[in-house]
């Protein structure tokens, strides 16, 4: 059986680990990634990771899962908010010249996306649309094991991806953008701005108070299951997917939102499509699986 080596780097830790082609993870290690210490010192930090683990060389390449866009003609990231100096750096081209195994880049959600359309929740299907809905909301569209990146590499970041232009600014994002409106950050926003009276620390306390019967907060959560499902109708107009894989921290309250998502998303889209399933990610470890996934996605 094929094995890879996945690296999954943030801007404060990375985790590197032998991988099955079936996802099961043989070896791992971890530590501090120096995310703000510049290239050499990252780099030199993940060779030496890898160098680590068992039997590098029986693996038959090397995927890295990178917080931000990644132009895939290039491998290199086209934005590094998280990591100092990346933007453009030859990442994979140094590590495979360091391991002599090809080696490849792509983004954390597209990533997370990826183990789970190969041997996750989507396994088998030809089309999955993953969405992570946690601080942030992102996606990725995963054809026959291969994510869609697009052009310039931002094919897949939905949080942009405007459901009412008569909304209020937030910050860069767009009036409206659904990110501001539907994530876990804009949740607890909103439950600040409409509850002071409570302890609002995360969107789970506006799920629960909803769920006790406070009206603000239900009419929170109920705007939210119209954002969202308003998002996963424009999304599948686009590209009719065969499962929509849904994961993120958010996913802790799905039994509280997802059922009326779903009852919007067929509300603003065509009958045909209203037999899209829903479903909740399945990986514990969909980054750094997905990270070794990118080298079989590619043939390897």
């Amino acid at each position: 059986m094929k094995c890879y080596i996945g690296v999954d780097l943030g801007g404060t830790n990375v985790r590197c680990a032998k991988i099955t082609e079936n996802g099961e993870i043989l070896a791992q290690v971890k530590g501090p990634s120096y995310g703000l210490e510049g290239p050499e010192k990252v780099m030199g930090n993940i060779k030496d990771l890898i160098h680590q683990l068992p039997n590098v060389q029986e693996a038959s390449g090397i995927g890295v899962c990178v917080p931000g866009p990644v132009d895939k003609k290039t491998q290199t990231m086209t934005l590094s908010t998280n990591l100092k100096g990346f933007k453009g750096y030859p990442m994979a081209k140094e590590l495979s010249e360091e391991f002599h195994l090809p080696t490849y880049l792509d983004n954390d959600a597209n990533c997370a996306g990826l183990a789970e359309a190969l041997v996750g929740a989507g396994k088998g299907l030809h089309t999955v649309f993953y969405v992570t809905i946690s601080t942030g909301i992102g996606g990725v569209l995963v054809v026959d094991g291969k994510t869609v990146s697009g052009m310039h590499g931002f094919g897949g970041e939905i949080a942009n991806m405007i459901i009412d232009r008569d909304r209020e600014k937030v910050n860069y994002l767009n009036a409206g953008a659904v990110e501001n409106e539907a994530s876990g950050t804009a949740i607890t926003r909103k439950g600040k701005q409409a509850l002071p009276e409570e302890d609002i620390q995360h969107a789970g306390n506006v799920f629960d108070l909803a769920e006790k019967g406070n009206e603000k907060a239900k009419a929170i959560v109920s705007q939210m299951e119209e954002d969202l499902g308003q998002m996963f109708a424009t999304i599948n107009t686009v590209c009719d997917p065969e499962m929509f894989v849904i994961g993120g921290g958010m996913t802790k309250s799905a039994d509280k939102f997802l059922p009326g998502v779903i009852e919007n998303f067929k509300k603003f889209s065509h009958d045909a499509v209203h037999d899209t399933p829903f479903k909740i990610a399945e990986l514990d470890e969909p980054g750094i699986i997905g990270a070794a996934m990118i080298p079989l996605s590619e043939g390897e």
